[in-house]
């Protein structure tokens, strides 16, 4: 799946590293030519928790629903 630049996502899995869970919501601040896109996690309060990169299979859509198997 491709974002955009500020499309919001949610973590497909954990990112200890960086104190992400997965489902948590991030909003897409770069698209790099490889694939890859930096992801901003924040607080309810708009204060910046991680901010790092990801791949694409790594996210979401933050409105997608999770099908049944």
């Amino acid at each position: 799946m491709k974002f955009e630049l500020l499309d919001v996502v949610r973590a497909t899995a954990d990112v200890p590293a960086f104190g992400v869970k997965a489902g948590d919501l991030g909003t897409v601040v770069e698209v790099y030519a490889d694939g890859d896109y930096e992801v901003e996690f924040c607080n309810e309060q708009g204060e910046t928790l991680a901010l790092f990169a990801l791949p694409g299979e790594a996210l979401r859509p933050a409105h997608s629903v999770k099908q049944a198997a």
